[in-house]
């Protein structure tokens, strides 16, 4: 039954794209089913796609799908958990220059991802918090504090007062943010956002500072090496 399946889907395979398909691997197909529903989830509820719109995306039978992930939930924190890896190895920190111009490397990186996997960004935000629980939402926020990590460490904080904490996740939510107006509508050049949010990143902190003396010495540290040559 499973090389019927397989069969079957390879020939409406052919019949959609007019010409055959290479025989893949393991790993291969299950990154292939597993782009296919990014690409879904990335424009619909999780709730409005079924199993075959999957197949059908990916030129796939629906028992090949069964095969592979068990099921429609199975197959979602599969497609997120690409989409949170990929990002991880986009975010390794850089080693050189100035904190901000760390910070505004980690970002371009951060976009490079936002623009290169728009599904897998789309995929990985859609919803927001409210609707994350289970291992959905320990995917999401795992991403979430690797970033806050990565942004401490361009900082060269180790361990962050609460408000500095706080101000940062914060930002982190406007970045998001950003993301997903600027894949929407991409109005925008995608280096001015950059800038603009390291920006808005700087003023924050500066108002946090009012309220926290570590944070006004971070800040303070920031603007004179930003100021030194």
């Amino acid at each position: 039954m499973g090389d019927r399946a397989v069969a079957g889907g390879k020939a409406r395979g052919r019949q959609g794209g007019g010409r055959g398909r290479r025989r893949l691997s393991v790993d291969e197909r299950r990154d292939e089913l597993i782009d296919a529903a990014l690409q879904l989830f990335s424009t619909r509820s999780p709730e409005d796609i079924s199993i075959d719109d999957v197949a059908a995306a990916a030129g796939a039978s629906r028992a090949l799908v069964y095969h592979y992930f068990g099921g429609k939930y199975e197959l979602y924190i599969a497609a997120l958990g690409s989409a949170a890896k990929k990002l991880s190895v986009l975010l390794e920190p850089p080693t050189e220059g100035k904190p901000l111009e760390r910070l505004h490397i980690s970002l371009k990186r951060y976009f490079d991802f936002v623009e290169t996997h728009a599904a897998g960004y789309t995929a990985l935000l859609r919803g927001g918090p409210a609707d994350r629980s289970g291992e959905a939402g320990e995917i999401v926020d795992g991403i979430r504090r690797l970033l806050l990590d990565r942004i401490l460490h361009s900082l060269d904080v180790e361990a962050p007062p609460p408000i500095l904490r706080i101000t940062l996740r914060c930002w982190m939510a406007i970045v998001e943010t950003a993301g997903l107006d600027w894949l929407e509508n991409r109005d925008v050049a995608r280096a001015d956002l950059e800038r603009l949010l390291v920006d808005q990143l700087v003023v924050i902190m500066q108002a946090a500072g009012r309220h926290d003396p570590g944070t006004g010495a971070l800040f303070d540290r920031l603007s004179q090496e930003e100021m030194s040559k």
